[in-house]
């Protein structure tokens, strides 16, 4: 159990295990979890059905709820543990479908307009923790929890998130920084795993 408030954020690709490692956080700290809204998304299954047409909709919604999440996080009083941060929405998400020509330039820039001033107003978390994932590993990860609208999700498509991820992390200088190697971790079914990424964490934080 840690002391004193802690705002920690995950990080990762699609299947990359944030959910899982948000809750188990949450559990084994006593952190409020904070997940990424998915079932309730009024244009996630839309998206995943022509990128094109939904894309700026799909991140102007992630944009206001995380917006939302982040604000009160830092304004409250509790630990929190936070299922994806706002930055991967432009530095990983919207920044792909543009380049890809999934997103206009209008409204991508129209986008990183509304995304700067938001930030602005926001601390960054005392940790993020980054879960990084080969691709192989994200789709059989995706397989495991069978999700329809994530069934389209192509190998090529998590190869160019993966390659924004690595960018954004290798200039990531908001906070404090974990990278974990989840290839071949398996922190839900084995204590071990579990007990050496909490460490890990508490260790960078301090604690």
């Amino acid at each position: 159990m840690t002391t004193g408030k802690a705002f920690v954020a995950v990080a990762g690709n699609i299947g990359s295990g944030k959910s899982s490692l948000t809750r188990l956080l949450s559990e084994a700290n006593g952190w409020t979890p904070m997940f990424e809204s998915v079932e309730d998304n009024p244009y996630l299954s839309d998206f995943y059905a022509d990128m094109k047409r939904w894309s700026f909709q799909l991140q102007v919604y992630f944009l206001s709820n995380r917006f939302r999440s982040h604000k009160s996080i830092t304004e409250g009083n509790n630990s929190v543990v936070l299922d994806r941060v706002i930055y991967e929405d432009a530095e990983i998400f919207a920044r792909n479908l543009y380049e890809i020509g999934n997103m206009e330039k209008r409204d991508y820039e129209n986008y990183l307009a509304l995304y700067d001033v938001m930030t602005e107003y926001l601390h960054p978390p005392d940790l993020l923790v980054y879960l990084r994932a080969n691709v192989d590993t994200l789709l059989h990860q995706i397989s495991l929890r069978g999700r329809d609208f994530e069934k389209s999700i192509r190998r090529e498509y998590l190869e160019q998130l993966n390659g924004h991820y690595e960018s954004w992390i290798a200039r990531y200088t908001k906070g404090k920084l974990l990278v974990v190697e989840s290839d071949g971790l398996d922190f839900v079914n084995r204590p071990e795993d579990l007990r050496a990424v909490l460490a890990m964490i508490g260790s960078r934080l301090g604690r």
